[in-house]
């Protein structure tokens, strides 16, 4: 009996430049780490690079402790700054 690999195939558009949302990248990633898949069936799923949902899951990994930090983050303190200087200016308008 002889036996048949199975290629899996995903889209390899070079000229392409996709640019894929948070949740979404956070879902292939929650996938992966599942591991009720190999990481080239996903790829496949989705149409993705191997290559590149695994520097997501790196990504996804290294800054993962943050989510469990207390205290503003960086994007946070810059939000809050810039709501600051929004109000100084519509009083001095205004």
């Amino acid at each position: 009996m002889r036996h048949r690999n199975r290629k899996i195939s995903y889209n390899r558009s070079m000229n392409k430049c996709n640019h894929y949302s948070a949740e979404y990248k956070t879902k292939v990633v929650l996938e992966v780490l599942r591991e009720e898949a190999t990481l080239n069936e996903i790829a496949a799923k989705y149409g993705i690079s191997p290559v590149m949902i695994s520097r997501w899951k790196q990504e996804f990994l290294e800054r993962a402790p943050g989510v469990f930090k207390k205290g503003a983050s960086d994007a946070e303190k810059e939000l809050k700054k810039k709501r600051q200087c929004v109000s100084d200016l519509e009083r001095k308008v205004g």
